[in-house]
């Protein structure tokens, strides 16, 4: 890779771990989108607890994964809440950069060599096994690889 891409990746990354390790930390603690269509029909309190009425978010139960240790938006066992929603952003971050690169790395193109140990010259990659030479002119429905004069011409010049 080239060393602008990772210039750029790790830029990103810097980022990325910026935001979810500080900038996490002023969201906004009243519930939106889903979190307050499901108190419609409620009354509820300044800390959020339903006080009245009936609404869907009565019925909400604990999930399973309530005693991990990244449950909640924070880290288990951190006390200064500040931290432990920083430390879990930035941790949600190193670990989804750490999947996704190693797709990445799993699914990156690996160059082709061909099988008989020599390269094509004219640029292009042999798909039958052999080698293009500066006489070749074969075309794709005689079964061999398609070599424009173009792509000869720039062969020529760079030898």
């Amino acid at each position: 890779m080239k060393n602008r891409s990772w210039a750029f990746l790790a830029g990103g990354l810097l980022v990325a771990l910026l935001l979810a390790g500080v900038v996490s930390n002023y969201a906004s603690s009243h519930p939106d989108g889903l979190d307050s269509s499901l108190l419609k029909g409620c009354t509820v309190d300044a800390d959020d607890n339903i006080v009245g009425g009936s609404c869907p978010a009565q019925q909400a139960r604990d999930h399973e994964l309530v005693d991990s240790p990244l449950a909640d938006y924070g880290v288990r066992g951190v006390r200064n809440s500040f931290v432990s929603t920083g430390l879990s952003g930035v941790l949600g971050v190193l670990v989804t950069f750490a999947i996704g690169a190693g797709g990445f790395w799993l699914l990156r193109r690996r160059g082709t060599t061909p099988t008989d140990g020599t390269t094509p010259t004219d640029g292009t990659t042999p798909t039958d096994g052999t080698t293009p030479t500066d006489g070749d002119t074969t075309t794709p429905a005689e079964g061999g690889p398609a070599t424009s004069d173009d792509v000869r011409r720039r062969a020529d010049a760079a030898s």
